[in-house]
């Protein structure tokens, strides 16, 4: 029984996955964070596996060059050629978890997609991927005139352009905390948690001792985005409206930068579970206003 490994490597969760003539037959999510390194998840992984793997393919956050890659937001450093001796696995792939999620879009059905603006049918062009999660994520698909060509950037860690009196006031309090502010540091899991200590350290809102503790006992970000959801909470509500027209303006940008006449996407956490959300924030308005 030949195999073949596919793996989704993110700051917070690892995902792994064998095939077997193109059907999944194993699957497991992994932290991340539990592990030092991928291999100490591979092991986990395959420890009762007693199948050949001819070939295994991950995609992970962070920029590859080659065969090696150091994780963005993770202590890792993954190298192919050391997993592949390590693990006898023949041939082992990486590429930039963004590139690997841009050839994952040629084989969506028009009903996986929702729609926020619409473009103009089957135009041709590049298309161009952002994704805001742990990370912010970028790629495009460069289209050659027959099909498209997907390709990684850095993109999310380009300087952050301010526009409004308070996106200044943002950029300041992040600027002092962390020097350099880039579009990850206010689109991205950390990013909403960094835009709401600023609406609390900036007195805009106050913090509640319910909300304080549930931040205490779970990932701030995900309670954010939880509260803003489910209880309309004034403070969650705030943050998360800034980092949806944080997120729209970026993707503008993108739009721009890849030219990207052939479909704009998004994805991520924040977009899947929050839509209700980002459909009544300025998304929009901040993505057409170039």
């Amino acid at each position: 029984m030949e195999l073949i490994l596919a793996g989704d490597v993110g700051a917070t969760h690892t995902r792994l996955a064998l095939f077997e003539k193109g059907r999944r037959v194993a699957g497991q999510k992994f932290s991340s964070r539990d592990f030092s390194g991928l291999d100490g998840i591979l092991q986990e992984f395959l420890r009762e596996e007693k199948g050949k793997i001819k070939i295994a393919c991950f995609g992970v956050a962070g920029p590859v060059f080659q065969e090696t890659c150091q994780t963005t937001n993770l202590p890792w450093h993954i190298d192919a050629q050391k997993l592949s001796c390590s693990f006898l696995i023949p041939k082992i792939l990486l590429l930039n978890d963004l590139e690997a999620m841009a050839y994952g879009l040629s084989v969506l059905a028009p009903e996986d997609f929702f729609i926020l603006q619409k473009g103009i049918v089957n135009q041709k062009g590049n298309r161009a991927l952002v994704v805001a999660g742990t990370g912010l994520g970028e790629a495009a698909l460069f289209w050659d005139g027959k099909e498209h060509h997907p390709f990684a950037c850095e993109g999310g860690h380009a300087d952050f352009s301010p526009q409004r009196d308070e996106d200044i006031e943002l950029f300041i309090y992040l600027r002092k905390k962390f020097g350099h502010v880039s579009w990850e540091r206010v689109v991205s899991g950390a990013g909403l948690f960094s835009i709401f200590n600023f609406l609390i350290d900036t007195k805009r809102f106050s913090l509640s001792l319910d909300l304080a503790e549930a931040m205490r006992q779970q990932d701030p970000s995900a309670v954010i985005f939880a509260w803003a959801k489910e209880k309309q909470e004034p403070s969650c509500m705030k943050a998360m409206h800034l980092f949806y027209n944080y997120y729209g303006s970026e993707v503008g940008n993108a739009a721009l930068k890849f030219l990207s006449l052939g479909g704009l996407y998004i994805g991520g956490p924040a977009v899947v579970n929050g839509i209700k959300i980002l459909q009544s924030s300025s998304f929009i308005f901040s993505f057409l206003s170039k």
